[in-house]
């Protein structure tokens, strides 16, 4: 052997661990936790989590610092641009119905490094959106008691001056926190049902608020004497999309919830359009109610629901207001509370994390080591740390889930028949473990009948029969990795050609038509390619066939399911215009991201960097993906020929085929 070639190797299987992805077909409906939430549960989980400070902060804030009463132009293109998100999230609810949202995206489809970089992402997210959100609503409640509580806790404690720490500990923000926590851990039912509770209340302020607004409104507020309705211009409305969109953000929660669904295919998807349709109706309705009361420039930004009433005689309604904020910003709080352990668990479960946080409780079926854990954490963070420099992260840590659950659409929807039904780690010798379903042999039958994922369409092969020269699917792999590229070329382009990169006019315009028009072409090169069906994994099985979802020495058919596991009887279609939406949803993402200051970014390299030593330390060492089937054991294939008969062999399937009928 040359030298050096085993240094290779190693180095070769090194990049393939990276790289590795979590079969499709480990995604079963079987699971340790507890099956209990119907579509109203997830919907008001979403709204819970979306409707919540934001509506009664960011709403004031924007309107009278940025937009004016424009603000309501702002929600309804931020909430477009959230839909085609959502979307992407849709889509992989209705395929996987596992607890881990944007993470176990990445992971079936991207690789195993970036699906815990992106986890370890959103550990952080929540973290600190817990924290914020606890920090927001003692400060709401200490206004309302004329700051009493701060001066108490300054009074007694003092005054902290050191760098990164609060003025001052915040312990009822910190006892909400640990309250809080302590219900979560009661199980999904009790959770679900202080959700309701609390979403109920908050809606019915909102009613409220629109119903009284629209009968104290003013148009002529919107009129010219008091600067018109967009008195920042063009420039104005699309800042304040961009400080809008992060208002959405939160319908991931329903994704992170997949695994406790009881029917995720049908459940998840129809979950994720309510919430962000009632969502977005709600921010646009009280923003039109709120500029039409008042005149926009004498909002009171932290207050402005309530100042608005107060100026209009109705102080009595301020404390309605009051009920509902802190309503909302509640169910924002059990909500992160809800996911941060889920995502915990996800990565546990794969081993991609410390093991114990895997644990599950067997009664109350939830993963009570991580919300113990990261419920005190999160405690202490919103006790000790000053969080206005933190709270960018939750912007960047949102976008780059996003931009991923969108690059994992394309990459599942143009992966190949072989690609998909291969073991996560391609070539890794005969020891690999197979994961192989009744489903995808069927297809392998199908090839020449259906649609091939990643090949070219047959009405364009004549014209453009040299993509499809290439190893099967590899110009729609190659035009993914083009579209990203180009995206972030067109991103930099649009926000920093001329301030940041300062290029001559020539050299921007340049920029923008080399990399829109790799952009475009990726786009068609995408579009000239046949897509995966959004297979029907948890549908009744046809009558006489008995599928198997994980096949060799053990077996776990459909049949050995629990009962209580009913199947869904039909689902929503695939999400429309692939490629079209993902691609569009990626350049938002990308010219957001590149909105944020270069502190953001410095600080979000450093927690990636924790995170890789994590990985590199333990999850890589320990991950699933690790496990392979000892020597001696065959994993079992089942084959269907032309003739409608079904045969078991250990062999390939396709070779089985080819061979005929009873081949040994």
């Amino acid at each position: 052997m040359a030298p050096g070639r085993p240094c290779a190797a190693g180095l070769v299987r090194f990049c393939q661990k990276l790289k590795r992805q979590k079969p499709l077909e480990e995604s079963t409906m079987e699971t340790s936790l507890q099956r209990c939430l119907s579509t109203l549960d997830l919907t008001l989980l979403g709204v819970g989590s979306i409707v919540g400070s934001g509506l009664y902060v960011l709403t004031g804030t924007v309107a009278k610092e940025i937009t004016g009463p424009a603000v309501i132009v702002s929600f309804a293109v931020a909430a477009a641009a959230s839909l085609m998100a959502a979307l992407c999230y849709a889509e992989f609810g209705a395929r996987v119905p596992r607890t881990g949202s944007a993470y176990l995206f990445t992971y079936v489809s991207v690789g195993e490094l970036w699906a815990f970089l992106i986890g370890w992402n959103l550990v952080l997210e929540y973290l600190i959106a817990g924290a914020a959100v606890a920090r927001a609503w003692s400060g709401y409640l200490d206004a309302m008691f004329d700051h009493r509580i701060q001066n108490f806790t300054e009074a007694h404690l003092g005054v902290w001056q050191v760098p990164f720490l609060a003025r001052s500990p915040d312990w009822l923000a910190a006892g909400i926190i640990l309250l809080a926590s302590a219900f979560v851990s009661c199980g999904a039912r009790v959770s679900s049902w202080l959700n309701h509770t609390l979403s109920t209340v908050s809606m019915v302020v909102i009613l409220f608020i629109v119903v009284l607004g629209f009968i104290l409104a003013r148009s002529s507020n919107w009129g010219e004497g008091e600067g018109g309705f967009a008195p920042f211009g063009f420039s104005g409305i699309m800042s304040g999309t961009a400080t809008c969109f992060y208002a959405f953000a939160g319908f991931d929660v329903i994704a992170a919830s997949n695994e406790e669904a009881r029917d995720p295919k049908r459940a998840v998807p129809l979950a994720i359009a309510l919430s962000l349709g009632l969502a977005a109706t709600a921010y646009i309705l009280v923003s039109t109610v709120l500029t039409l009361m008042t005149p926009w420039h004498s909002l009171n930004p932290n207050s402005a629901l309530a100042d608005a009433f107060y100026q209009r005689g109705y102080g009595w309604a301020g404390y309605l207001v009051a009920t509902g904020s802190i309503c909302a910003m509640t169910t924002v709080q059990i909500n992160c509370l809800f996911c941060l352990p889920r995502i915990v668990y996800a990565m546990a479960v794969d081993g991609l994390f410390f093991k114990a946080f895997a644990y599950v409780h067997p009664r109350t079926q939830v993963p009570l080591l991580g919300i113990l854990v990261f419920g005190a954490l999160t405690a202490l963070v919103t006790l000790l740390l000053d969080l206005e420099a933190l709270v960018q992260f939750l912007s960047i840590g949102t976008l780059l889930a996003y931009t991923f659950v969108a690059i994992s659409v394309l990459v599942l929807r143009f992966q190949t028949a072989s690609q998909s039904s291969s073991p996560s780690l391609a070539g890794s010798g005969p020891k690999a473990m197979e994961y192989n379903s009744f489903s995808d042999h069927m297809e392998l039958v199908r090839t020449g009948q259906g649609p091939q994922p990643g090949r070219l369409r047959p009405a364009l092969r004549p014209n453009l029969g040299f993509l499809d020269r290439a190893s099967p699917g590899a110009a729609a792999r190659w035009a993914i990795c083009g579209l990203v590229v180009s995206a972030i070329a067109l991103s930099c382009g649009l926000m920093l050609g001329n301030s940041v990169l300062r290029l001559p006019l020539w050299a921007y315009l340049l920029l923008l038509l080399c990399s829109g028009v790799a952009f475009l072409l990726s786009l068609l090169v995408l579009g000239a390619h046949q897509q995966q069906r959004l297979k029907d994994t948890f549908q009744r099985p046809p009558p006489g066939m008995s599928p198997c979802l994980r096949v060799g020495p053990k077996l776990h058919s459909l049949q050995r399911q629990k009962q209580a596991q009913r199947p869904a009887e039909a689902g929503p279609g695939p999400m429309p215009l692939v490629p079209l939406i993902p691609a569009l949803s990626i350049v938002l993402n990308f010219c957001l991201m590149l909105k944020l200051s270069y502190l953001t970014w410095v600080r979000f390299t450093i927690w990636l960097l924790m995170g890789l030593l994590v990985y590199f330390g333990y999850g890589i060492w320990h991950s699933k993906e690790n496990w392979r089937e000892p020597p001696g054991l065959v994993t079992a294939h089942y084959v269907a020929f032309p003739d409608g008969r079904l045969e078991e062999t250990a062999q390939d399937p396709g070779r089985a085929l080819a061979q005929g009928p009873g081949s040994p």
